[in-house]
């Protein structure tokens, strides 16, 4: 069975190039059979956290949380991709994951970062660890870093650099194996509380 990845992008900006990267790894995704699904921000227009989906009565969650706790207890891990905002995280990204905790418990997590410099993204992936750690979904210890994104991809979500296909195979199949092994897990026991 193809495993259930969302694809989380941080970006909510007019003229944002992560959702070149999101489309890249999406490919990528398919390609191997897996399950991806975008949760762009743009689309899903979450207000500024409020009350977390966890706060809201039983049954009483606006119907965009519903959707997302839904697809996230699905999930078999989660792909973030995130750019660099003054050497973390941007805004939107954080915003729409602090709106859930639980339903990511358990599953690993996989960073793709960009910048359009030469770094690649690789700050914001230092500072998102910690925050993916300390919600339930660790990261694996590879991240697909892509530096000057406005070059190295198109549009589309092609790539104008070979090297970027190697290392996102790499990034992939460790990826995957973390989340057959945690989803194994799951299965077989349960989680601990």
């Amino acid at each position: 069975m193809p495993l259930l990845f969302p694809v989380i992008l941080g970006s909510v900006r007019r003229d944002r190039q992560g959702i070149k990267a999101a489309r890249y790894i999406i490919g990528k995704l398919k390609a191997r059979h897996d399950a991806p699904v975008l949760v762009d921000p743009c689309e899903k227009e979450l207000p500024l956290l409020d009350r977390m989906y966890k706060e809201h009565p039983k049954g009483e969650a606006p119907p965009l949380l519903e959707e997302l706790a839904d697809l996230f207890r699905r999930a078999d891990g989660f792909v973030i991709v995130t750019g660099e905002y003054n050497q973390s995280v941007p805004p939107a990204l954080k915003n729409l994951l602090d709106h859930f905790l639980e339903e990511y418990f358990w599953r690993p997590s996989a960073i793709v970062a960009y910048s359009a410099g030469r770094f690649g993204g690789v700050r914001a992936a230092v500072a998102l660890r910690t925050i993916l750690a300390e919600m339930g979904m660790p990261s694996v210890p590879s991240t697909l870093a892509i530096p000057t994104i406005g070059s190295a991809l198109n549009d589309d979500g092609s790539v104008n650099e070979a090297w970027i296909d190697k290392a996102a195979d790499r990034f992939l199949n460790e990826f995957v194996w973390y989340a057959e092994a945690l989803k194994a897990q799951r299965e077989a026991k349960g989680t601990p509380y």
